[in-house]
């Protein structure tokens, strides 16, 4: 007698509802979001929701250690890098961080609010061993401007790069610009990003 063939994960399904997720968890925020809301997002049953992925709190890791990873994935190597300068890790960085958010532009909102209303549970998701601190980036900075805490450019650099995304919907509000002209913009920031920063390095 042949033996039954082992049964297969449809990843069809899998997919769709990750898929289902994703787009809840943005609009909704995890506190607002239910299972009952992503298996309808999915077009499918909540018992076959429940029977893929065990809880709401599963479907979450998944997608916000998804974002990180978009986000931060090639963050790390960069600033830990020490064959290269200030200067080469502000552009790659601003290179990547503005492509990514061009193409990505709920990340910014979506890791926001899930810091605002879970921090603790955001903190636990995404602490990873390597610590800005001890990056070469930062080092770096401290020996350029010993005068200065480092973090401070640390900060001004995520205000030039993530702010201008948080805030475009009331840029475009305001002055009426296009959406094509508000990413125009955002790409400008390339090249600008490098500049300003440098010149804060500068600055008496």
């Amino acid at each position: 007698m042949a033996k039954a063939k082992e049964a297969k994960p449809d990843l069809s399904t899998e997919e769709k509802i990750k898929d289902a997720a994703r787009k809840v968890f943005t609009q909704k925020g995890y506190a607002a979001t239910r299972t009952r809301d992503i298996a309808e997002e999915a077009g499918i049953n909540l018992a076959l929701l429940n029977y893929y992925f065990r809880s709401k709190e599963k479907l979450f890791e998944i997608v916000i250690l998804e974002k990180m990873q978009i986000l931060l994935g090639k963050i790390g190597p960069t600033i830990m890098d020490e064959r290269t300068s200030i200067e080469q890790k502000v552009e790659q960085i601003a290179e990547h961080y503005i492509d990514t958010l061009v193409a990505n532009p709920d990340i910014p909102l979506f890791v926001l609010g899930e810091i605002r209303n879970n921090p603790d549970k955001f903190a636990n998701l995404v602490r990873t061993k390597t610590k800005i601190v001890d990056s070469a980036f930062f080092k770096q900075l401290a020996e350029r401007r010993p005068d200065i805490d480092p973090l401070h450019f640390i900060l001004n650099m995520l205000g030039l790069i993530i702010f201008p995304f948080i805030g475009k919907p009331l840029l475009q509000l305001i002055t009426g610009i296009k959406p094509e002209r508000a990413v125009t913009l955002m790409k400008e920031r390339k090249t600008w990003i490098k500049t300003w920063f440098l010149a804060m390095l500068e600055a008496n």
